[in-house]
């Protein structure tokens, strides 16, 4: 006897309230405000904001990219390009750019302490838009040419990346806090005299 439409439906409903995580499992991941499975950095669960933005950097630049492989997969190189071929490609970008705002925010937040480093997570910022947009096939290039064409920007995000960490953790090697502002025992000095 085969399974109905409906206990199929059914079980599949099950299993799917079974996998996804209660409604009140919302947290902050790396300065994002997610789920405990966070689409956005997903290797960067529970760390500070700049290793969310790193990681969303990777990640997000990713997606697209196999968004595009999967225009050229049905298309082919010259057509993936032409009218609506290019819409799966288009609408990633426009929902990584913004998927990336409260990464890059609170990553820039974070790196405030070093103008440099907030130049070069700028920087950082920019090549990733550019890389994004940069995923279309150029005419006349071979597969081969456009495949090591899109890999070749995980290898400047990960020098910038590297250059964006060395200045933060100098910085915060030889910036000693301040000493806490002796406000309490002005206060307290103030009430026991009165």
């Amino acid at each position: 006897m085969r399974p109905s439409i409906r206990t199929a439906l059914a079980v599949a409903a099950s299993l799917a309230a079974l996998a996804s995580p209660p409604a009140d499992a919302q947290r902050m991941i790396g300065g994002n405000p997610g789920p405990a499975y966070n689409y956005v950095c997903p290797n960067a669960d529970g760390g500070p904001p700049l290793d969310c933005y790193y990681d969303a950097v990777r990640h997000l630049y990713t997606m697209c990219r196999h968004v595009k492989s999967i225009e050229i997969i049905e298309w082919g190189y010259e057509k993936a390009q032409e009218g609506v071929n290019q819409a799966k490609s288009d609408y990633c970008i426009d929902k990584q750019r913004g998927n990336m705002v409260k990464p890059y925010q609170a990553a820039l937040k974070e790196a405030a302490i070093s103008k440099q480093a907030v130049d070069g997570l700028k920087s950082l910022n920019e090549a990733w838009q550019l890389a994004l947009v940069d995923l279309r096939w150029r005419q006349g290039e071979t597969s081969d040419d456009y495949l090591t064409r899109t890999v070749t920007p995980y290898l400047d995000f990960e020098e910038r990346i590297d250059g964006i960490k060395l200045i933060v953790e100098t910085v915060r090697a030889h910036v000693k806090p301040l000493p806490a502002a002796p406000k309490a025992k002005a206060a307290a000095g103030g009430a026991a005299k009165k």
